[in-house]
């Protein structure tokens, strides 16, 4: 039999039921695979003869249209070259390219070869670089040219390839396609033979490396692709930079797995108005983005434009309810928040077609089993998010690569754990909460920053907010807020004394931010914000009394304040 064959009825179950969550949760059950290949064993066959597109990726100078079959000979093409090269299975090879066709061939042809691939963004620095080269245990590298000059220095044990224009030193990428378009495989691929190791976006610590299997993701994205509700023949656009986990989610193994067109469209530098026209020229169905683009396209006045979306999801942080709201009242669709992790594949999420809770990030999708666990690792209403491990989903890493006691602690107990806490209503339906590290206390209330996020962002001029306990003699901590502004505004107190009034209409007393600050906020290179990095420097500065340069507390503005012993 195909060894696909079980993926591909796995799959078609998800579609037979796509706005049936009950029965899908009910009886979904994950492929039992020895032998996979998803390149060899699925997309070679589904591509054999299918011009279809495939891959759609429009430039500001103008746009390439690949078809599956073109797609499956070209990477049938780099495979070969690369193996005439000398690359061999399981040798690591670093991949650090934009949005270009070359990228999505190279992760097939790494495929096909056994070959396992380290993506990374092409906005790491040399010594980010040198670091990962170390960690990763890299051998060839593949590179747009316009990067190369960051590999001075670096130790490369094996090949250099530059794609997009020769360069010294480095071979040209584009020779591969002089290679012949029919690969033989030079032996079979173990389904738990690894294929992909990932860093981490490192919010709370330094980057790990997750590894991953040629099924854990390939086919582990059958529950990202039953969330989105992609179906065969959707233009899918999921606005998200190469080299970080969620591209191969959204941008790869997801819509691929239900024979959708991944779309992309190469910004100079992202525009609102420019996106939503694109939405409409190219009849994009399906679309997921981060709530920074979300937060930037309700500025826009979206019901002005025809789009033909029939899916949207959010992904990367929780959304906050008012933008969800506004995107809801201008085109009739919701935005379906997911949540899930570069561990992992989509783990829970509001799926097509079922009620939504608003601020919910949904109930858990077919093949994971969900609890949430107390400090003590008891199961609780409110807790960490907690993946049982008996057996573990599909999508779920092996591990930390040679790391085993940052595997051995997150995989304690029976359980995964993903160091996120969330809440869980009479319902079933998740709320999130934080990072376990980011939920405080402050007068023995424990407090969620999104929570306190989500209502500060809905003041007309506050773009983007970090909420982290500042430490107070009182109360042991109390929430402060760091902001950013909408353009058109303009940081002083009369601003400050705004926010702090529509924090106390709001918000319960308990809850409300006392002290703000106006900056920029730290992130990591993924664009999260790093509210690790706030946290410590409040902790250092309110150690001597001293105040940030543009810092306001409440008790500065006396005429707010009203006699409570809240206050």
């Amino acid at each position: 039999m195909n060894p696909a064959q079980a993926f591909i009825d796995a799959r078609d179950f998800l579609f037979a039921h796509r706005t049936d969550y009950d029965t899908a949760y009910r009886d979904f059950k994950w492929p039992s695979l020895e032998r996979f290949n998803w390149a060899l064993d699925y997309f070679d066959p589904m591509a054999r003869g299918n011009d279809a597109p495939a891959l759609h990726i429009v430039n500001e100078s103008g746009e390439t249209i690949l078809s599956f079959a073109q797609m499956s000979e070209r990477s049938a093409r780099v495979a070969n070259h690369l193996r005439g090269l000398g690359v061999r299975r399981g040798e690591r090879i670093l991949l650090m390219l934009p949005n270009r066709v070359e990228l999505w061939e190279t992760m097939l042809a790494a495929m096909k070869l056994g070959a396992i691939v380290l993506p990374a963004t092409t906005q790491l620095a040399p010594a980010d670089l040198r670091e990962r080269m170390t960690l990763g245990r890299v051998q060839h590298v593949i590179v747009d040219t316009g990067e190369t000059q960051k590999f001075d220095g670096i130790d490369v044990p094996g090949l250099r390839i530059a794609v997009g224009g020769a360069q010294e030193a480095w071979l040209a990428y584009e020779a591969a396609y002089d290679a012949s378009p029919s690969f033989a495989t030079d032996g079979a691929t173990n389904a738990n033979d690894p294929y992909l190791l990932y860093f981490t976006s490192g919010t709370t610590s330094k980057p790990k490396l997750v590894a991953h299997t040629h099924q854990s993701y390939p086919v582990g994205h059958l529950s990202t692709m039953y969330w989105i509700g992609l179906q065969p023949g959707d233009v899918h656009w999921n606005i998200s930079s190469p080299g970080w986990a969620k591209h191969a989610w959204s941008c790869f193994f997801a819509p691929w797995n239900a024979q959708a067109c991944v779309f992309i469209y190469n910004f100079s530098r992202f525009d609102a108005a420019r996106a939503l026209d694109v939405l409409v020229k190219h009849e994009v169905t399906t679309l997921c983005a981060p709530p920074t683009v979300w937060r930037m396209l309700v500025q826009e006045p979206l019901a002005s434009y025809e789009v033909k979306l029939r899916e949207i999801v959010g992904a990367g942080e929780p959304l906050n309810p008012e933008v969800v709201e506004r995107v809801q009242a201008a085109w009739g669709v919701p935005i379906r928040d997911g949540y899930g992790q570069t561990e992992t594949t989509a783990q829970i999420a509001n799926t097509p077609g079922q009620r939504l809770v608003p601020g919910s990030m949904g109930r858990p999708l077919p093949g994971y089993r969900v609890a949430l666990l107390d400090p003590d690792g008891h199961p609780a209403e409110e807790g960490e998010i907690a993946l049982a491990l008996d057996p573990p989903p599909l999508g779920l890493m092996t591990g930390y690569a040679d790391n085993p006691k940052a595997t051995e602690n997150a995989m304690r107990g029976g359980f995964y754990r993903t160091s996120d806490v969330a809440a869980r209503g009479a319902d079933g339906y998740f709320v999130y909460v934080g990072r376990a590290d980011d939920v405080f206390k402050s007068s023995d209330y424990r407090l969620s920053p999104f929570e306190l996020e989500s209502v500060l962002i809905e003041h007309e001029a506050i773009a983007e907010a970090a909420v982290v306990p500042s430490p107070d003699p009182l109360r042991l901590s109390v929430p402060k807020a760091f902001v950013t502004l909408r353009h058109g505004y303009t940081i002083g107190p009369d601003l400050a004394k705004s926010v702090f009034a529509f924090s106390r209409e709001r918000l319960a007393p308990y809850k409300r931010i006392r002290r703000l600050e106006f900056a920029e906020l730290p992130k990591t290179i993924s664009g999260k914000i790093r509210r690790v990095d706030l946290r410590r420097q409040e902790a250092a500065r309110t150690q001597d009394g001293a105040r940030g340069e543009f810092e306001f507390w409440e008790e500065d503005f006396p005429e707010l304040r009203q006699t409570s012993k809240a206050d």
